[in-house]
């Protein structure tokens, strides 16, 4: 005859449905905000990234940086440099290089392409955001122009006077009520 145990067994808590922001898309895992104050960002383009284990974890840690880097056409491919990775924190020896060049997948004729906007003078490739979709990490790129300080000046002017409008706005709507 089986015995029978005299305590019950709960069953397995269920998974939280909510993942991680960053790892679930619903938050971008590196942003390059000083892009579009030193260039002007003509066109943007959707690449995935060649990565290793270890730093697709890092990146879902929100340990990624964009600020220097750049993208490059090269024999038909397209390069992602200076893109700062911290290592892992719990990777072994088999742990990445931080600044290491890295490959971006796009399709040929994109790449050819983004190869003749980037022989133009004054064009280049700047990563702007690098984000997960469906699982797998992808780098928002942009086709840029270089501003002069002249042009920052002028961009700072109107988003000044664009704030002060709304503000006035807003004031105008609060003092009806």
């Amino acid at each position: 005859m089986a015995r029978q145990s005299s305590h019950q067994t709960k069953p397995n808590p269920e998974k939280s449905p909510r993942r991680d922001p960053t790892a679930s898309g619903q938050r971008d895992a590196a942003v390059n905000r000083i892009a579009s104050h030193n260039y002007f960002l003509l066109e943007k383009f959707e690449a995935g990234v060649a990565l290793t284990g270890t730093e697709v974890k890092s990146i879902r840690g929100g340990r990624a940086n964009l600020k220097d880097s750049y993208g490059l056409v090269k024999d038909d491919e397209l390069w992602l440099l200076n893109c700062h990775i911290s290592p892992y924190q719990h990777g072994s020896y088999s742990n990445h290089a931080a600044l290491r060049t890295r490959k971006l997948l796009m399709h040929r004729d994109e790449i050819r392409k983004l190869t003749g906007k980037t022989q133009q003078k004054g064009l280049t490739l700047i990563p702007t955001r690098m984000y997960f979709k469906n699982g797998r990490v992808k780098v928002e790129l942009a086709l840029a122009k270089g501003k002069q300080l002249w042009d920052k000046r002028e961009t700072e002017r109107r988003r000044t006077a664009d704030k002060e409008a709304r503000d006035a706005i807003s004031r105008g709507r609060n003092n009806k009520k």
